[in-house]
């Protein structure tokens, strides 16, 4: 028996349940739901606090170039008044895509699968069974909040741009889906491997699983692959 493709269905008004498609079968239950944390996807996806920085910056070296070209306090702050409000809508936009961002996407993780309910404008279910997942990584974030990504097999993939944001950065030819900035991700984390685990155990040989394996990535590593690995 061949394994199937992960699942795509476009969201419509009416939901079984918070973020599925359809009631689950019987037997299975879910296990962890959630939504990204804003502020850490403002910061990590949106880089809100490197562009403050830059945007503060440049507004010094405007000031400070007013100045030494003799220009007035009053003609430094005029100017500032023009570039400020431009810089503030700028961060506004992106503060405001990072909420819709977490306001629209639910995660879940039930005792057979990973269903992913993304988009802004356009809310799509991505299903993605625990056999299809080939392993996983946890790159850990502030404030207990983590990027977990899910290595799909070979002959599975899904589009970058059906994916971003929550799909692994820099990952174009092969795609990782990405639950992105999840609140407590180190136990998220811990619970998807314990739940792939079990659940690949007794799938049946012919559906042709695939070992899992669930690394732990920090920050200052470069590969996912090379972090400590959970416990699966």
């Amino acid at each position: 028996m061949s394994t199937p493709s992960p699942a795509r269905e476009h969201e419509h008004e009416f939901e079984a349940a918070l973020g599925l498609p359809e009631l689950l079968p019987a037997g299975e239950k879910i296990i962890w739901q959630g939504s990204p944390d804003w502020r850490t996807l403002a910061v990590q996806i949106m880089h809100v606090r490197t562009l403050s920085f830059y945007f503060a910056a440049m507004l010094l070296w405007r000031a400070s170039t007013l100045k030494y070209d003799g220009a007035s306090w009053f003609a430094v702050v005029q100017s500032m008044a023009l570039l400020l409000p431009l810089a503030l809508i700028a961060l506004g936009l992106l503060l405001g895509f990072a909420w819709l961002t977490s306001k629209t996407s639910v995660y879940t993780v039930t005792n057979r699968r990973v269903v992913m309910r993304i988009g802004i404008v356009l809310t799509v279910t991505f299903n993605l069974p625990h056999r299809l997942i080939e392993s996983v990584s946890l790159r850990p974030l502030a404030k207990g909040t983590a990027d977990i990504a899910l290595v799909l097999a070979p002959t599975d993939n899904i589009a970058y741009g059906n994916l971003w944001p929550h799909a692994r950065p820099w990952r174009l030819r092969r795609t990782e889906p990405m639950l992105r900035a999840v609140p407590d991700g180190a136990k998220v984390g811990e619970l998807l491997a314990s739940a792939m685990r079990a659940s690949i155990s007794l799938s049946e040989p012919s559906v042709g699983s695939v070992p899992v394996r669930a690394t732990q990535q920090h920050p200052a590593h470069g590969d996912a692959r090379q972090g400590n690995a959970l416990a699966v």
